[in-house]
């Protein structure tokens, strides 16, 4: 089998990142972790990508004169790296459309909200000031707008009547470890497909019954 190279984009503690570590380290996964790419020389991230033997490349992007400069440089680092599939895990810095374009349908990115809804910062927040019953998250290919992009897998949590940004947020969370390496094995499989902004999965089960909260 060959597997999918991944290269994955990082600037915080990289808890996304640890939940495709852990699927890639079962060999039957169709994916395999490349490169670690930060913007952070000291992010967390970086630590959990070397403790589990996968090569890291540090760009501080003030190193560079300008944001095209930057992507160029991460460029050239998942190029050398044979990466097939980027994958965002908390990497806070805006892309060019140059290298969105270039990654076109090869780069993925995950938010915390059921999009279209809540995008941006504070998703969860959001999410509380609207009184929604369920919030969750959104795993989608990268286009040039922000937190948009076709849909690949979402996950649903409940908001529960006395939740805080940071409890919601760590439900969410969890989710996301899931979501996340589902993802991309749909793509690896070659199970997924974009047609007319819309991603279609080969084989999916969409038996599931409705999520009604609150129960009564």
């Amino acid at each position: 089998m060959t597997r999918l190279r991944l290269g994955v984009l990082v600037s915080g503690r990289g808890s996304n990142l640890q939940a495709l570590i852990d699927a890639a380290a079962d060999p039957a996964f169709p994916a395999e972790m490349a490169i670690v790419v930060s913007n952070v020389a000291d992010a967390p991230a970086l630590d959990r990508a070397r403790q589990a033997g996968i090569a890291t490349c540090t760009l501080p992007h003030r190193d560079f004169a300008s944001r095209a400069d930057f992507d160029a440089a991460v460029d050239r680092a998942l190029a050398e790296a044979g990466v097939g599939l980027v994958c965002l895990a908390g990497f806070m810095r805006l892309l060019t459309p140059g290298f969105v374009d270039r990654w076109h349908d090869r780069m993925v990115n995950i938010h915390p909200s059921l999009l279209p809804a809540f995008k941006g910062l504070h998703p969860q927040q959001q999410a509380l000031d609207a009184g929604v019953r369920v919030s969750g998250c959104t795993v989608h290919f990268v286009r040039n707008a922000m937190d948009a992009g076709p849909i690949i897998v979402q996950a649903v949590v409940a908001v529960l009547p006395h939740d805080s940004a940071d409890i919601l947020a760590d439900r969410i969370l969890a989710a996301e470890h899931a979501a996340y390496p589902l993802a991309v094995r749909l793509i690896a499989e070659g199970r997924v497909r974009v047609e007319a902004e819309r991603v279609v999965v080969e084989g999916a089960d969409w038996s599931a019954g409705p999520l009604l909260l609150p129960r009564t």
